[in-house]
């Protein structure tokens, strides 16, 4: 499939997406830092299961670098336990908060500042960050245009038939922002669309009846 099409397909994609479960208003959260949180805590854990532990931060009123500082290791986990691996989570969420001191004073807007390789590198340098969790904080945080790649995107881009040669993330990424529009709200959007559908309907053990994908898909067909 030649770049043209590609690019076609992917938007053929996002718009079915987008009609059938409309815009998903991602990221769920008050203001850049608690999306920042929100990306560490949700690794292996359910959204549910996140708002609850940043509920506990916030009603402990430490929902910032600063007062996260000054919690030890085993009050930020009690803290953060509904949302799972509590233990090795707060050792995330206190380097973040160390980092953040030590190399940009706690604040957001001198780490934005950042061209997107610069701020995905210094991202990934932190303890518990990585490439996925750091380009989610780029996206829905810094509000800058980068693709998110998760299990729900791979899965259902490999049962498209698009999957790229190569199974690593930078390729599954590649694979939107070289043929999408650099523009960071459709990612945004598209990205949520994809997990909306990775969770609903094309799961391990896909609805393939329920697909508004369907008439364009591989695997679908395949089993239809």
């Amino acid at each position: 499939m030649d770049d043209q099409s590609v690019s076609r397909t992917l938007l053929t994609i996002y718009h079915q997406l987008m009609a059938r479960y409309g815009p998903q208003y991602w990221w769920p959260a008050q203001e850049p830092f608690e999306i920042i949180v929100g990306a560490i805590l949700t690794q292996s854990a359910a959204w549910g299961n996140v708002e609850k532990a940043i509920a506990n931060l916030k009603s402990a009123k430490v929902l910032s670098p600063e007062a996260l500082r000054h919690l030890t290791l085993p009050e930020v986990a009690g803290l953060i336990r509904p949302c799972g691996y509590y233990n090795a989570k707060s050792l995330k969420l206190k380097s973040l908060a160390h980092w953040l001191g030590e190399h940009h004073d706690d604040d957001l807007s001198k780490l934005f500042a950042n061209n997107i390789d610069s701020l995905h590198q210094q991202l990934i340098s932190v303890y518990g960050i990585g490439q996925e969790t750091a380009d989610s904080i780029i996206l829905y945080a810094a509000n800058k245009p980068v693709f998110v790649i998760d299990a729900y995107t791979r899965r259902i881009i490999s049962r498209l038939g698009l999957a790229p040669d190569s199974n690593n993330y930078t390729a599954y990424q590649n694979l939107f922002m070289h043929n999408l529009p650099a523009d960071a709200q459709l990612f945004n959007e598209y990205h949520a669309l994809l997990v909306c559908l990775g969770k609903n309907v094309c799961r391990n053990h896909p609805l393939c009846h329920q697909c508004c994908l369907n008439s364009i898909c591989y695997f679908g067909m395949k089993i239809a």
